[in-house]
């Protein structure tokens, strides 16, 4: 791919890399589960492995219908009931 005349190489980011990095930065996730559309998983991911399963802490079911939230503690979810992992970024009240 060319630019005014440079040449651009894209990186590719690994899966495994981007949750790692989600480790590394205690970000917080909301994990979209397979079967599972009106219920989602949010928390800090504190292990995971080459399978995908991940470890959770502070975790909280989100219900999408019922505009709730319940408390789940520490959990592991396996890979294969996971369907996308997204950082969620959470709002800060602003100073007044």
């Amino acid at each position: 791919m060319a630019y005014k005349g440079q040449k651009v190489q894209k990186v590719m980011v690994q899966p495994i890399n981007l949750i790692f990095r989600y480790l590394q930065n205690r970000s917080r996730v909301q994990v979209w589960l397979y079967d599972q559309v009106n219920l989602r998983v949010e928390g800090h991911i504190i292990g995971f492995d080459e399978y995908m399963n991940l470890v959770l802490d502070e975790a909280e079911e989100v219900h999408l219908k019922k505009h709730t939230r319940k408390p789940i503690g520490r959990v592991m979810l396996k890979g294969d009931n996971i369907t996308l992992i997204q950082n969620v970024v959470t709002a800060e009240p602003d100073d007044e």
